[in-house]
């Protein structure tokens, strides 16, 4: 963060300063005490499980100079005390925003959609980095907390500024958008990520187009012209719209896309550029839509596209645990998607599975797990998802959990198989008959959302028996 007085600060958070005003800032913004460091400014947040303000005492052993606080705390910590500590981290973020694009040459590129995210952010840290100093968050910070706490990893050298923004309900990323008004802003998709959460797709839809309605006319809106939903946005924003898509007419394109296990490639078709044929490491197809949006960004910024090409088709890995291929001692092969999961990303992952099957003639198996958030659309998806199993000719399905069990039953119901589906209650009783099946031959896609825990079955594949 660029070096601030908590007086500076206090005054763009509307805190009041119980201390010394003079100390200065030049270290981070941290919400977690442990990882604070001399200079730091340590942001006691209140917690579902704990107070942020018990910890003060770590984050001053640690060397912070300052925190925000909610309420006086009786430490010799200079304190800034504003009511709510999470909005005074927003108003922060936005300060510093601000203070750095008056003083510098700062593009900020903010990327939403249902799917997507992470991976594209991922993208763009990577060919950015080439040409300029460039902040992007780490993991998912793409919330109330995580982007301002992003926001702020920047300083006057910054030249891109990469930002996550995820949907926490009506009015959460046009909060975002506040803080930070993109220059770029990308749609990826809307689908059925977290609906059941929000109330409906047309309530996610609402909350991805609020990224593009409040754009001012300069900035640009990159829209996914494949999604009918993300087309929309074009009749809702002011500013000037871009498009990508590998089925549909639109400003940048993918053509001749196919896939093995050496990777995914296209060749990428754009204005006044002559067609170049890219090759990711990434697998699945899926990520061609993702890899477009920051090739578009890199020609819109007027970047030397083959450089980041070439920087794009360098990366070994769109995030730990997101389509990561892992090899067996054995020779088993385990794509591991479980960090996420929607029903368009589950049909992405199962689509990639079976066509690497089709291609090496190896058998293939899907360990799934339950799809969080869905809601009212919780039952079908499940189901339909087994189905597609079958359909898809997968050759042996484990379901785990109860949250899944509808896979099983709709895969069981689809086809006359015979224990070609399985179902387990338990992630240790999976991974036991796993190891008892599998014989090293196989391919193997684990996916779920997060919170079905099966990242670490994946993981756990691979290791040698004992």
């Amino acid at each position: 963060m660029i070096s601030l007085t908590v007086a500076e600060i206090a005054k763009a958070i509307n805190g009041r300063v119980v201390g010394d005003g003079t100390v200065m800032i030049t270290g981070t913004v941290e919400t977690d005490s442990r990882i604070c460091k001399p200079g730091s400014l340590f942001v006691a947040k209140p917690g579902e499980a704990t107070d942020g303000h018990l910890f003060i005492p770590n984050a001053m052993v640690n060397g912070a100079n300052a925190a925000i606080v909610e309420y006086e705390t009786n430490t010799e910590l200079t304190q800034i005390v504003v009511e709510d500590s999470v909005l005074a981290l927003g108003l922060l973020a936005k300060f510093v925003v601000a203070e750095v694009r008056a003083k510098g040459n700062l593009q900020v590129i903010a990327v939403t959609g249902s799917n997507g995210k992470t991976t594209t952010k991922n993208m763009l840290r990577t060919i950015l980095s080439k040409f300029g100093n460039t902040v992007a968050p780490e993991e998912s910070f793409n919330n109330e907390v995580g982007a301002p706490y992003s926001m702020l990893k920047i300083d006057q050298s910054t030249q891109y500024l990469v930002l996550e923004y995820g949907a926490g309900g009506l009015g959460s990323i046009a909060y975002l958008v506040g803080l930070c008004q993109p220059d770029i802003a990308i749609e990826l998709k809307v689908g059925l990520a977290h609906v059941g959460e929000f109330g409906g797709i047309e309530i996610t839809e609402k909350i991805k187009a609020e990224l593009v309605t409040d754009l001012p006319v300069a900035a640009l809106a990159l829209l996914n012209f494949d999604d009918p939903r993300v087309r929309k946005m074009q009749e809702m924003t002011q500013a000037s719209v871009r498009s990508f898509a590998i089925e549909s007419n639109a400003t940048y394109r993918a053509t001749e896309v196919g896939m093995s296990f050496a990777g995914t490639h296209f060749t990428f078709s754009s204005p006044n550029n002559q067609p170049l044929p890219v090759t990711l490491k990434i697998i699945g197809e899926h990520q061609i839509y993702n890899a477009l949006a920051a090739l578009a960004v890199a020609v819109e910024l007027g970047l030397d596209l083959k450089v980041a090409s070439e920087a794009l088709e360098s990366m070994e890995l769109a995030e730990r645990w997101r389509m990561q291929i892992l090899q067996g001692a054995n020779g088993l092969t385990v794509i591991n998607d479980a960090y996420n999961a929607s029903p368009d990303s589950m049909r992405a992952g199962l689509t990639a599975l079976a066509e690497l099957g089709r291609q090496t003639g190896r058998r293939t198996v899907a360990v799934l797990g339950e799809m969080a958030e869905l809601g009212q659309y919780s039952a079908d998806e499940h189901d339909s998802i087994g189905r597609l199993v079958v359909r898809l000719n997968i050759g042996q399905l484990v379901v785990v959990g109860a949250g899944a069990k509808l896979i099983h039953m709709g895969a069981s119901l689809e086809g006359s198989w015979d224990g070609e589906s399985r179902f387990f209650d338990e992630i240790s009783t999976a991974t036991e008959y796993l190891r008892g099946m599998l014989s090293g031959e196989e391919i193997v896609l684990v996916k779920s959302s997060k919170s079905a825990n099966l990242r670490y079955l994946g993981d756990d594949l691979i290791e040698e028996k004992p």
